[in-house]
């Protein structure tokens, strides 16, 4: 899987967007550092579908996606088409080092399914995903 954040990666962005470190169990043991940009977009490009691995928890609300090959926590997305909206997990990116802020630790536990969806919904960034 490829990921083109273009408007993430742009140095003068990079350093002010929010990097969020959530601490539930799963996003622990990956070590997981997440970004989101409302007002840009996120590409993923899957060359081989067999090694995306898709995973749902609990609520339901999201897909993550996981590289079958390796095992990196790559990106979760929420909706459908033209109404999806996702997170990147900046360790998946080849241009990590741009994203040197200390994330902020953040619990989502508390959230209801409806609160959960709404704030992806307007904190998360419209995602394109090519190739599947």
């Amino acid at each position: 899987m490829r990921q083109h954040p273009p408007e993430l990666l742009d140095p003068a962005r990079s350093g002010r967007l929010e990097i969020r470190a959530c601490q539930c169990p799963f996003c622990t043991r990956h070590g997981s550092r997440a970004a989101a940009d409302p007002n840009g977009r996120l590409t993923i490009s899957v060359e081989d579908r067999a090694k995306l691995q898709t995973y749902r928890f609990g609520l339901r609300t999201a897909d993550y996606l996981v590289c079958r090959e390796c095992g990196v926590y790559v990106a979760a997305i929420a909706g459908d088409g033209a109404e999806a909206r996702a997170i990147v997990i900046v360790n998946a990116l080849d241009d990590r080092e741009q994203f040197s802020r200390e994330p902020i630790p953040v619990r989502y536990d508390a959230e209801t399914r409806e609160q959960r969806l709404a704030r992806r919904r307007s904190a998360c960034m419209p995602v394109e995903i090519q190739g599947i």
